[in-house]
């Protein structure tokens, strides 16, 4: 599946485990009503995004991921991801845009 619209967030590399690392980006599609998509790109597909920017519209190849997990609760609850393994410039972008990178994060968000 692909989808594709404007770079809005390229986040930094996080390392999630001692053998996981991930980063993440948002992409705003090009539709009526606006869509700010997170995708994230995870062990050796973190590296691809250092040759995009914010502002770039590109093409994103994607597999959405689900998952069932059971709270302490007993309480059964369901989480859906958005897995990037490809990405390409379109024809339309531009090749002299500056790449702008997102604040490291503080561990106090709400995920």
């Amino acid at each position: 599946m692909e989808v594709t619209g404007l770079i809005k967030v390229i986040e930094p590399t996080q390392n999630v485990t001692a053998s996981y690392r991930k980063r993440n980006l948002v992409l705003s599609t090009n539709e009526q009503f606006v869509q700010h998509i997170l995708i994230e790109f995870g062990q050796d597909k973190c590296d691809v995004l250092d040759n995009y920017a914010v502002g770039q519209e590109v093409e994103v190849s994607i597999n959405i991921r689900g998952r069932e997990w059971t709270n302490p609760q007993g309480e059964v609850k369901y989480f859906n991801s958005i897995q990037g393994w490809k990405i390409n410039k379109t024809a339309e972008t531009p090749n002299n845009i500056e790449v702008v990178e997102a604040e490291e994060l503080t561990g106090d968000e709400p995920f």
